[in-house]
């Protein structure tokens, strides 16, 4: 892959170095989104990206969404830091794929109002009830950089690794080939059950009506 930066609409190519990983090696390539955007604009998201890419149709690719609660903290109360070591392990197993780590914290509404809905629900609200009563959507993430880094390694079809069907319909409005979704199941345990069953029954998540409950 050429290290000359594409310049698009939303996006621009910014660096990329070799990443080592507990699950294998990666390449990590950093992009700047140019758009403006409120909810997605002028900020730095990453492409990790595993084996030969260019041209695979239906690669595994997984459009996660930043949780420094989940995945720098270790919070018990959701699943994002098990999600995001599944899709990278089985994308090394695969021997190849992508990651897109996007920057938008609390399903797009930051960290701060993450906190707050955080207060509300250990009051008792789940996780859609909570970004209501704060006067948030139930999901404000966005995704308009995701067709223009795929497009960046040539990437013409993909496999797309998510629960969300939401997410398959908003990525295939903007153009992405999606050939098929691949679930990506993790374990809940007594702090994030709840989570589990909001996603499931509220956000029309694709999981089972039973899990097994780690300790």
């Amino acid at each position: 892959m050429s290290s000359a930066p594409t310049l698009s609409r939303h996006s621009q190519w910014l660096a990329s170095s070799d990443l080592p990983t507990e699950h294998g090696l990666f390449s990590m390539h950093v992009f700047r989104t140019t758009s403006g955007d409120a909810t997605n604009g002028l900020r730095e998201h990453v492409a990790l990206v595993h084996g030969d890419v260019a041209g695979q149709t239906g690669l595994p690719v997984r459009v996660h969404s930043e949780c420094i609660t989940g995945e720098v903290f270790r919070s018990l109360k959701c699943d994002c830091g098990d999600q995001l070591d599944k899709a990278m392990a089985e994308i090394v197993r695969q021997g190849a794929g992508i990651i897109l780590y996007l920057r938008q914290e609390g399903r797009g509404i930051g960290l701060t109002n993450k906190i707050r809905a955080y207060h509300l629900q250990s009051r008792g609200y789940d996780t859609v009830d909570a970004n209501r009563m704060l006067g948030l959507p139930d999901d404000a993430r966005s995704y308009e950089v995701v067709p223009e880094m795929l497009a960046h390694f040539g990437v013409p079809s993909i496999s797309l690794m998510t629960n969300n069907p939401d997410k398959v319909a908003k990525l295939t409005a903007l153009g992405v080939k999606v050939d098929r979704r691949r679930p990506v199941i993790t374990v809940p345990n007594t702090h994030s059950v709840g989570y589990f069953e909001a996603k499931r029954t509220r956000m029309g998540h694709a999981l089972p009506q039973s899990l097994a409950i780690s300790e």
